[in-house]
Formats: C-alpha cells, structure tokens, sequence
C-alpha cells in the first residue's frame, strides 16, 4: 500500500471544501435570483431544461424528469404549476402521443433569458474553481 502524504491530502481537502463552498454559493445564489423573478429554482430548472436539448425548442416530462433526477408524477405536478404560471405549455408528442411535450411559452422565454443572463457570471466563477481544483495537487 502506497504511504499517504498528509500534505497532499489537506491539499485536496481544501480544494473539495471550496468547491463545495462555491457550488453552495452558485445553488443560492440561483435560488435567490429565481424567487426574486418570482419563481422557484425548480420552475427556473424546468423552464432551462425544454432548452437543453439539441435541434428543439421543447422537452418531454420524462427528460425533464431525468434532468431534475426526480419522479415523472412530481415533475407532471411542477409542470402544472409553471402552466398555471404562464410558463410553459403541454401539448402532445406528434411522433409519439404516448409523449407530452413541454414548450415554453413568451413569458416563461423572458423569465429564462434574464435569469441565464445573470446566471452567467456565476457559472464562469463556478468554472473556474472546478479547473483549479482538478489541477491540485493528488
């Protein structure tokens, strides 16, 4: 068994704990910044997500689900919310009607663009933790 380098570990120790720290910061901050946008961060994430896939403007419940890494029944329930919201909009899959599409609708595009807009910065900052804390001493 290899001899453990105790200043290496404190080392590493410190890069994990201010990561863990920023990561912490970045999740409050986007916490804050949605409610001060007057949603949730889990409407933000929902709202981000009908985005994220390549070549589309919309998701299915269950890939919203996957991203969220929640159940399908709590997502169709936070996809009424943002409905009811003005948010978002279901319509059914046109390849597959087992499907349900989630389209953001205006309201939900000018609450996403300010909030990834001020989210920029902070995912930069986040970043650039991650770099220097994989580049530590192992």
């Amino acid at each position: 068994m290899a001899e453990r380098n105790p200043s290496v570990d404190k080392k590493r120790y410190e890069a994990l704990s201010d990561f863990r720290f920023r990561l912490r910061s970045f999740l409050r901050f986007s916490e804050d910044a949605a409610r001060d946008e007057g949603i949730t961060v889990l409407q933000y994430q929902l709202m981000l997500h009908t985005q994220g896939f390549e070549g589309r403007e919309w998701a299915t419940v269950s890939e919203i689900a996957e991203r969220l890494q929640a159940q399908p029944h709590g997502v169709v329930a936070l996809v009424s919310r943002c409905e009811e919201a003005g948010l978002v909009q279901r319509r059914p899959s046109q390849v597959d009607r087992r499907q349900v599409e989630v389209h953001l609708l205006p309201a939900g595009r000018k609450k996403l663009a300010r909030l990834a807009t001020l989210h920029a910065d902070q995912l930069a900052e986040l970043a650039e933790v991650v770099r220097q804390a994989s580049t530590s001493p192992r």
